[in-house]
């Protein structure tokens, strides 16, 4: 098991599909979404005819009434695959003020599209990081048990330092998915992309599994393997530890990132659909927020939409990845926040946590 110390000439820099660039240059992001990507792992095929019939229908406006059917059974639903249709999406994100979004699609089992990435951020003028490492354990490859930890970690590292398809490279490891209890193959995966941070300075981000314990288990393993838990970005606490306040503060204080990253999943029927899973509305996710910046912990905060479903996009009746900027912002300017509290939480503090060390 070897890890190579690091001396790499990204340090200071954030890494984009299209090269390095300045963390100055990032301005308005979104740590936490998907351009393109499948979701089919999670593909459940029902004995009922009438679930069935989800599976190869296309997602229509009279089935998005159904999202926990559409949740588990839609393949249609389930896919991002149109690069025109990603553009016409991120365009009105950009249009509303941003300027940069973390595609946190893993390098295997999720569709996850190098080339894609790059042609999307040429056509909209996006800075887009693209991520890497494996998500969760059902998107693993076949043969995953025998696969040595030295040769993910070793995928992980080249995927940063010479890049994928066409040389594309990966700017963030991760989203590196996680289950509870985890499993040989998860630590393994936790370990190989904790060396691989250490190794290239690269950030982090974490897919926790919706159990209290899940967060610390995985920043200890993290730890234990060389990357540093400041480094590290803990994704999805809007559903996770959103409503749990001395486990939320317990895990601020172990000085990672805080990312609330499900802005406008706000239909309570996926409680349903994801047993375990506690959805929250946007004012508990705010609510949350400002818990942690009364805390101290106002430059550890990040947000997102996580798009990654058709019925998320503005297309299909959903919020779209400018939910943030066009309504969530101004709530919170009238909740109070102050022009300083909003430029750290959508600019200064993604260039920190996207800047390589």
């Amino acid at each position: 098991m070897t890890t190579k110390k690091r001396n790499s000439p990204l340090s200071g820099k954030v890494q984009t599909v299209l090269g390095p660039i300045e963390p100055s240059e990032l301005g308005v992001t979104m740590t936490h979404e998907h351009l393109l990507v499948h979701g089919l792992c999670y593909m459940r095929n029902p004995e009922e005819a009438t679930l069935r019939a989800y599976e190869h229908a296309p997602v229509t406006a009279d089935k998005l009434g159904d999202q926990s059917k559409l949740f588990w059974n839609s393949r249609d639903n389930f896919t991002l695959y149109d690069e025109k249709f990603a553009v016409a999406e991120a365009l009105k994100y950009k249009h509303a003020g941003g300027q940069s979004l973390v595609d946190t699609t893993s390098r295997r089992g999720t569709g996850r599209d190098p080339l894609g990435l790059a042609r999307i951020s040429r056509a909209t003028g996006l800075n887009i990081v693209m991520g890497g490492s494996y998500y969760v354990l059902l998107s693993y490859p076949p043969g995953f048990d025998k696969k040595p930890e030295d040769e993910i970690y070793h995928e992980i590292v080249t995927d940063i330092t010479e890049g994928a398809d066409g040389g594309v490279r990966s700017g963030i490891i991760g989203e590196v998915g996680n289950f509870y209890p985890l499993t040989a193959n998860e630590r393994k995966v936790l370990r190989a992309s904790a060396r691989a941070a250490a190794a290239t300075g690269a950030p982090i981000t974490i897919h926790p599994a919706p159990h209290d314990d899940s967060h610390y288990e995985i920043i200890n393993i993290l730890a234990k393997s060389g990357a540093d838990p400041k480094r590290v970005v803990m994704g999805h606490l809007d559903f996770t530890l959103c409503s749990h306040r001395p486990a939320l503060k317990r895990l601020a204080e172990m000085g990672c990132f805080l990312e609330f990253d499900t802005f406008g999943w706000e239909n309570t029927t996926l409680s349903v659909a994801y047993p375990g899973l506690t959805m929250v509305s946007d004012v508990q996710r705010i609510e949350a927020i400002e818990f942690l910046i009364a805390g101290g912990h106002l430059d550890q905060i990040l947000v997102a939409q996580d798009i990654c479903q058709k019925w998320m996009t503005t297309r299909y009746g959903g919020k779209g990845y400018a939910h943030i900027l066009t309504n969530i912002v101004p709530r919170l300017r009238k909740r109070g926040w102050t022009q300083q509290q909003l430029d750290a939480v959508l600019i200064h503090n993604p260039a920190r946590a996207l800047t390589f060390a």
